[in-house]
């Protein structure tokens, strides 16, 4: 599927606590994008986002805001290989 790609990406600043991974899983799910999203203990959110290339880009831009009540400093992101990710969940 040469039209697919996966994105692995690091948010930080204000994001958890936030409905930052719900708004995130929703969003995705809407643009039909594949993967999963995840706190971690430094503060920040991982999320890997795999589908066609422009509904991944619109996920990268999209967390550069998050949701609402969310403070978004900076927004690492490296395109990977897409490794078949179905469905988008949050992880614990």
């Amino acid at each position: 599927m040469a039209d697919r790609t996966r994105a692995h990406v690091f948010v930080s600043g204000t994001v958890q606590g936030v409905y930052y991974r719900a708004n995130t899983r929703d969003t995705a799910r809407e643009k039909g994008v594949d993967g999963w999203v995840k706190n971690l203990d430094d503060g920040r959110v991982e999320a890997v986002f795999e589908g066609p290339d422009d509904a991944v880009e619109s996920m990268i831009e999209w967390c550069h805001k998050g949701s609402p009540a969310a403070d978004v400093d900076d927004v690492e992101s490296e395109f990977e290989d897409p490794q078949g990710e179905d469905g988008f969940e949050i992880r614990y």
